[in-house]
């Protein structure tokens, strides 16, 4: 039910509009409170616990060509407090119902010298606090640029963060664990070798930052619903451990250009003294509108196979030719281009993964490089662009779609953008209606290299817009989104539930890249997911990559046991078995779990977890009384242990636990793995082992 009602004034206290406003969440675990400063600076603090979270921090915005910015000179007008309860169903998710229960305050600003007013927003619930800026319509404040964001974030002390650096262009990063004043040191090789902008600091951050205070509680640092708005880095003041807001600016150096009404993306601190309660937090969902889509019974989580991974390791090739001068001077006519021999997107090859998608239970294929424009692509002229509906003369479009529907399974559709937003646009409705007549509900789009026109960022303002309008018009035409290269997740999934899948960040094909850290993932739940599910892309069996390919030597920096538990502990609507069907058939024991692994769930229980260490989720499938466990260990070896209460009681099941052998090491003996079936109740407790880089994952599946 929902419940909306004007909050008991015992929560707040006023005396004067300039003293301390004091928030409670529902369960009274948080207080937040607003203040101005003696000129007129709007600053906040929370605490946790009566913990000290934040310290006292100012709030603002810097204008450009602006004689007085939104910082200072501010009185207080108006306080309005409210709490709200509801529960929601998600789409799809980690659960099968959402509460949404939070106190609100909401402090309406006037600036003295310029009659301009501001409402800043809080919302504090029993995980975290949540507030934006918000800009009413009004005679003073219409149309302005902001210069630079200016919410701080003043830690409590040197705590210690899990960061990857504050780049414009790219998450793909492996994750750095160091003190925060550790920061600038590390990464000014990081900034020197691999920062793709031009203008940076030393001591920003991408969020979602994670980090853990030395008595034990953990903070996660984000932001939620951005739309319409730069994505936000964060800066570090190494030297008061205070951080402040810094947005991706446009071409020009530009943070924004709005219009009022309107409002800034929420910016969200969670907290807890567990770390599991971070991973089970839903407050970056419940920060966003409800889901826009009216009939969503089109969108459906999917488990796919595709032709990607011979791809990225360099087995097959994405371009049908490599004859670069003749179609960069027109000669679109490819029976005239000569074939290089190594294209994946061949009719026999993409039938050879329908026929194991259709034999494995999988729902779909997915096929990259199957229209023209890769092999100019590949040659750098960045001056062709894709038109997204012209394949291959060896990709029959129309007989492949009825092969595949023959099977029972769809095909996933690939949109390369090279970053060309601009042509992207062009096309979209021609590309989205060409799928609805071919029978593709969904695309896999990317935005590999530099964002055209020339400049862009791609987390900027224009382009985060970019992406939202994607993902609105592929609604109209019903198809679902699976976004690369694109600006992290907010929870804009919640709105716009056809987003079922995004990458920004560094994802299975950096293992066919030189590797991954093996304790990689068991950040990203902390970090990357807390935005919304990822396709990471799990599953690979052949770690040893020069087997695909000679003439790479790369090697996947994980166990067999570790890539099964990814299914469970990397949430996604959307799960790839990455690996190729031969690969899957020298193991067909331990891909039972792939086959059995849901991709859609009711319940979801964090049994242990720490950063940068381990983390183990089980999870009920949804319109089931089935559960599947999984654990993903950093690079010591562990002892798990389980507790089966979760079960229901009374029911008797049978768990099949897919585990690494004693002598198992992501390094040195990656598929060595063990598998067994016991017998187990809600009574039932396990102990299991976890090699380096390694884990476990097991069904558990009811008797009937």
């Amino acid at each position: 039910m929902k419940n909306l009602f004007f909050a008991s004034l015992i929560l707040f206290a006023f005396s004067s509009a300039a003293e301390a406003q004091q928030l409670k969440s529902p369960e009274g675990k948080f207080v937040m409170e607003f203040s101005l400063q003696n000129d007129g600076t709007p600053t906040y603090n929370l605490k946790y616990k009566n913990k000290e979270v934040v310290k006292t921090s100012k709030l603002g915005l810097e204008l450009k060509d602006d004689k007085k910015s939104l910082l200072n000179d501010f009185t207080i007008v108006d306080t309005k407090t409210t709490t709200f309860d509801e529960n929601w169903k998600p789409v799809w998710g980690e659960v099968e119902n959402i509460r949404n229960h939070y106190n609100e305050l909401a402090v309406t600003l006037n600036q003295k010298a310029t009659e301009r007013q501001i409402i800043i927003r809080f919302r504090l619930f029993d995980d975290g606090l949540g507030f934006r800026y918000e800009f009413p319509a009004q005679k003073n404040l219409t149309y302005f640029v902001i210069k630079e964001e200016r919410s701080q974030f003043a830690m409590a002390g040197d705590h210690t963060a899990f960061w990857i650096p504050g780049d414009y262009d790219t998450q793909e990063y492996d994750y750095t664990k160091s003190k925060l004043s550790e920061i600038r040191g590390l990464s000014e090789k990081a900034y020197t070798a691999n920062v793709s902008q031009k203008n940076f600091s030393p001591t920003g951050v991408q969020t979602s930052l994670m980090l853990k205070t030395n008595d034990g509680l953990y903070i996660n640092l984000h932001e939620a619903a951005l739309i319409d708005y730069s994505c936000m880095h964060l800066n570090l003041d190494d030297k008061n451990m205070i951080f402040e807001s810094w947005l991706t600016p446009d071409a020009k150096g530009d943070k924004g250009h709005m219009q009022a009404p309107n409002h800034s993306p929420w910016r969200t601190i969670i907290v807890s003294d567990d770390a599991r309660e971070i991973l089970a937090s839903k407050m970056t969902l419940n920060l966003n509108d409800p889901s826009k889509i009216d009939d969503t019974s089109w969108i459906k989580p999917v488990k796919y196979i595709g032709v990607w991974w011979e791809m990225i390791t360099g087995k097959s090739s994405w371009s049908y030719t490599n004859d670069y001068p003749t179609v960069q001077l027109g000669v679109t006519d490819f029976a005239k281009a000569k074939p290089n021999g190594t294209h994946g997107a061949t009719n026999a090859n993409v039938k050879k993964y329908i026929d194991f998608a259709a034999a494995n239970g999988l729902d779909a294929v997915l096929v990259e490089g199957w229209n023209e424009g890769w092999e100019d692509w590949f040659g750098h002229s960045k001056d062709y662009v894709f038109d997204f509906v012209t394949p291959y003369p060896d990709f029959d479009v129309k007989g492949l779609h009825e092969y595949a529907k023959s099977k029972g399974v769809k095909i996933i559709m690939h949109h390369e953008t090279s970053g060309s937003v601009r042509n992207y646009e062009r096309h979209m409705d021609k590309a989205y209606k060409f799928m609805n007549d071919n029978g593709y509900d969904a695309v896999k789009s990317g935005y590999v290299g530099d964002i055209l026109p020339r400049g862009e960022n791609h987390y900027s303002q224009w382009i985060v817009n970019h992406y939202q309008y994607a993902i609105e018009k592929a609604a109209q035409y019903k198809i679902m989104v699976n976004a690369h290269e694109a600006v992290r997740p907010t929870g804009i999934a919640r709105t716009y539930p056809n987003l079922i899948g995004n990458e920004a960040a560094r994802g299975t094909e950096y293992q066919a890249f030189g590797g991954s850290k093996p304790n990689h993932v068991t950040v990203l739940p902390f970090t990357r997911l807390i935005g919304g599910p990822m396709d990471y892309t799990p599953g690979i069996f052949e770690m040893d990559i020069s087997k695909m390919n000679p003439e790479n030597t790369s090697h996947v920096n994980s166990t067999i046991a570790n890539q099964l538990a990814l299914y469970v502990t990397m949430y996604s609507p959307l799960q790839m078995a990455a690996d190729t069907p031969e690969n899957y058939n020298r193991f067909p024991d331990a891909f039972q779990f792939i086959k059995d692994v849901a991709v859609d769930w009711s319940e979801s229980k964090y049994i242990e977890a720490e950063p940068g260490d381990f983390v183990t989720v089980a999870r009920k499938a949804k319109g089931t009384n089935n559960w599947f466990i999984g654990n993903v260990n950093g690079e010591t070896i562990r002892t798990s242990n389980i507790d089966f209460s979760f079960l229901e009681k009374g029911k008797k099941y049978t768990a099949t636990i897919y585990a690494d052998a004693k002598d198992a090491h992501y390094k040195t003996n990656p598929q060595a793995y063990t598998i067994k079936k016991i017998a187990v109740t809600n009574k039932s407790k396990l102990s299991q082992f976890s090699a380096p880089g390694g884990g476990y994952a097991i069904s558990i599946i009811e008797n009937k």
